[in-house]
């Protein structure tokens, strides 16, 4: 499947690594097929394109390399919804966004995928103990050599 991005030019996706979001992402409804797109072999980060919008694309990651304790309650509608039967089969990225010298990601509204049949929904979790902008690391200052994570 060939895939128009503003970022990437023109790429080609495999069809079975569409993931379709029925309800989109909050603030993006009408963008509801993503792909991800890894920028190296060992990244912890990806892009989520849009495949209905060319100029969307989001950086994400998996929240449990950088937040100890994370969890997603799922409830059984939102599992019903997502065609899951069971939660091993889910995968939880968040949303990331760098803030001055520091990358964060949206705790509070994680990216639920079932990695059976690529269907995901953005979940708000009513916890307040997450936040939108939960700090993931701290970018090198110039002259540094790497990020320092950081941990909740």
């Amino acid at each position: 499947m060939e895939v128009r991005t503003t970022r990437f030019g023109t790429i080609e996706i495999a069809g079975d690594r569409v993931i379709d979001f029925p309800k989109g992402l909050l603030g993006f409804s009408t963008s509801r097929r993503f792909c991800l797109l890894e920028p190296g072999n060992d990244s912890a980060f990806f892009w989520l394109q849009s495949l209905d919008d060319p100029s969307l694309a989001f950086v994400v990651t998996d929240p449990s390399m950088f937040v100890e304790g994370y969890n997603v309650a799922i409830k059984a509608d939102q599992m019903s919804e997502m065609g899951l039967d069971r939660l091993e089969d889910a995968q939880v990225f968040v949303i990331v966004n760098k803030i001055d010298q520091s990358l964060t990601g949206n705790l509070q509204g994680p990216l639920v995928i079932n990695t059976l049949n690529r269907r995901g929904e953005q979940i708000v979790l009513a916890e307040k103990r997450w936040t939108t902008r939960h700090e993931l690391m701290k970018l090198p200052q110039a002259g540094s050599s790497a990020p320092v994570a950081m941990s909740a």
